[in-house]
C-alpha cells in the first residue's frame, strides 16, 4: 500500500526545513519549532491541516511583521520546491489577507507558485474581493511562467478538489470565462489541462456555457481542440447531443440505427462482496462511413435504501469503418471502495454506444 501523503512531514524533513530557516534568520528556534508542530495531536491531522499546522507555528517562530516574515521565506525558496512545500503559499493566506498586505501578498503568491502552487491559497482572496482577485488573475494569465499562467486558471476553477468551492463563479461563471479566454492556445500542456479541467467545472453548472464556447473555440487551433475536447468530457459522458454531434459520434440517420446487433454477459451472474465478473459484448454497426463510437458499461449500483445509482465505465472510444464488428470483455470486481460501498440485490449493468443503450444484463450480489 502506498504511502500516505502526510507522511511527507517527518520530522527530518522539519528539522531540514529549520536549518534552512536559520541561514535566512539565525535566531528561528528549530526544535522548538518541530516541539510545536508535531505535538501530541500530529498523528491525528490529514495532510492539509498538517500543512496548515505548519503554517499557523511559522507564524509563532519568525518575525511577527508580515513583511519580515515573508522576506525569511523569500531568502530560502530557491531551496524549497515541490509539493511538500504548499505551506509556503498557506502562510501568505494565513497572515497576508489584510489590505495593507495586498500587494505583498500577491507578489509571494505569484513567487511562491512557481516552486509548489498557490491555487488553494489565493481562494480566500477571491472570495473575499473576487472581481479584485479576477483582475489579478488576468495579469497572471499574461505572465512569461507557465506556473503561474496555470494559477489563473486553476486558482478560479470553481469545483477545485480539496479546495474551497467558489459558490460566485458557480453561480456564473463568466468572469472565469474570461480569464480561459486568454489561455486557449496556451503553448504549456501543463496549463492547457488546467483550463479543461477548469471547462469541466464549468459545464457541471453551466453546460450551455460550455457548448457555446466550445463551439466557438473549436477548430480555431489544435492546443484548443485539445482543451475543447478535455473540457467537454463530462458532457459526453451525459451524452449532450450538441456535444456528441461537435465530436463526430455517430447516431441513427434516416431511421437507421447505428447498432444493429448487440450482445452483453456477464459471467459469473452471480456473485459474493470481493468477486469478479467477466463482462462480454459484441456489437454489430450499420453499413455506411466510417464512424465514432464511445463504448461504456453502466452498472445501476444498488444503495442502501434500495435505490441504486449508475456508475460508467468507458471500455472503448474510437473512429472504426462502417459495418465493423467489435467486440471486447472486461473483468469487473464488486469490491468496497472508499469511494463505493456495494449492497446487496440484483444490479443491473448496461452497454452504451454513444450514449444510447445497445443492451443489458443482470448480476445477482449476495452478501
Amino acid at each position: 500500500m502506498a504511502e500516505p501523503l502526510k507522511n511527507i512531514y517527518t520530522e527530518d524533513f522539519l528539522r531540514l526545513f529549520g536549518e534552512r530557516v536559520q541561514t535566512a534568520y539565525s535566531s528561528f528556534d528549530t526544535q522548538g519549532f518541530i516541539h510545536q508542530v508535531m505535538d501530541e495531536s500530529w498523528n491525528e491531522l490529514e495532510l492539509k491541516a498538517r500543512m496548515r499546522r505548519i503554517s499557523l507555528t511559522l507564524g509563532t517562530f519568525l518575525p511577527s511583521r508580515y513583511e519580515e516574515a515573508l522576506a525569511v521565506l523569500f531568502a530560502i525558496d530557491e531551496h524549497c520546491s515541490g509539493f511538500p512545500y504548499l505551506f509556503f503559499p498557506d502562510f501568505v493566506e494565513v497572515y497576508g489577507q489584510g489590505e495593507e498586505h495586498w500587494t505583498l501578498s500577491m507578489e509571494a503568491l505569484e513567487r511562491f507558485t512557481r516552486k509548489s502552487s498557490a491555487e488553494f491559497a489565493v481562494r480566500p482572496f477571491l472570495l473575499r474581493e473576487p472581481e479584485r482577485m479576477m483582475r489579478q488573475m488576468t495579469v497572471w494569465a499574461g505572465h512569461p511562467s507557465e506556473h503561474v499562467r496555470r494559477l489563473a486558471s486553476e486558482g478560479c476553477r470553481p469545483r477545485l478538489p480539496w479546495g474551497q468551492a467558489l459558490p460566485i463563479f458557480k453561480r456564473n461563471p463568466a468572469p472565469v470565462l474570461a480569464v480561459l479566454e486568454l489561455l486557449k492556445a496556451d503553448p504549456s500542456l501543463y496549463v492547457r489541462k488546467s483550463v479543461a479541467n477548469n471547462l469541466n467545472d464549468i459545464a457541471k453548472d453551466h453546460p450551455e456555457a460550455v457548448i457555446a464556447t466550445a463551439q466557438r473555440w473549436k477548430g480555431t487551433h489544435p492546443d484548443t481542440d485539445w482543451i475543447v475536447r478535455h473540457g467537454c468530457r463530462t458532457l459526453i459522458r451525459k451524452s449532450s447531443p450538441e456535444v456528441m454531434a461537435m465530436f463526430g459520434y455517430a447516431e441513427e440517420t434516416n431511421g437507421s440505427p447505428l447498432v444493429t446487433e448487440a450482445s452483453f454477459t456477464a459471467d459469473p451472474a452471480v456473485l459474493k462482496l470481493g468477486d469478479s465478473c467477466e463482462l462480454s459484448y459484441g456489437l454489430q454497426l450499420r453499413e455506411g462511413d466510417p464512424v465514432r463510437v464511445r463504448i461504456e458499461y453502466g452498472i445501476d449500483f444498488v444503495k442502501a435504501r434500495g435505490q441504486v445509482s449508475r456508475k460508467l465505465f468507458l471500455l472503448s472510444d474510437k473512429n472504426v469503418p462502417g459495418g465493423t464488428r467489435l467486440t471486447g470483455t472486461r473483468t469487473h470486481r464488486f469490491a468496497d471502495l472508499t469511494t463505493r460501498r456495494h449492497y446487496p440485490g440484483a444490479h443491473r449493468i448496461i452497454l452504451l454506444v454513444n450514449g444510447q443503450e445497445a443492451a443489458s444484463t443482470v448480476v445477482e450480489l449476495q452478501f
